[in-house]
């Protein structure tokens, strides 16, 4: 069975960094893209970042130039590094992934960044 599994948010002050991971388990031939989204309270979710299959990324602006997203691909896994984190990066976190033409979501990971 395919699925998707976050893991690293928590709690941060303002300036901070976390590393969220997300790695894709089961049978998969292809992955053509992987990407994080998040949903903050009262808001709809959106795209935070996306890589590609050729390793072409994509950032919201609103974290471009503070928050990274790479790929281990012989482990399945993406990361999203996110640095300077700000309180309104508050919000869950959810890996996204074309697997095999399928998309799966991940269970979400929830980031708070306060002091």
């Amino acid at each position: 069975q395919v699925q998707l599994v976050e893991s690293g948010g928590g709690l941060v002050q303002p300036g901070g960094s976390l590393r969220l991971s997300c790695v894709a388990s089961g049978t998969i031939f292809s992955i053509n893209f992987m990407a994080w989204y998040r949903q903050a309270p009262g808001k709809q979710r959106e795209m935070v970042a996306v890589i590609l299959r050729d390793g072409r990324t994509n950032y919201v602006d609103s974290v471009e130039g503070r928050f990274t997203i790479s790929r281990d691909n012989a482990e399945n896994t993406v990361y999203l590094q996110m640095n300077s984190l700000k309180p309104e990066d508050t919000a869950v976190y959810y890996c996204n992934a074309d697997l095999d033409g399928l998309r799966y979501w991940g269970q979400g990971t929830q980031v708070t960044v306060s002091s």
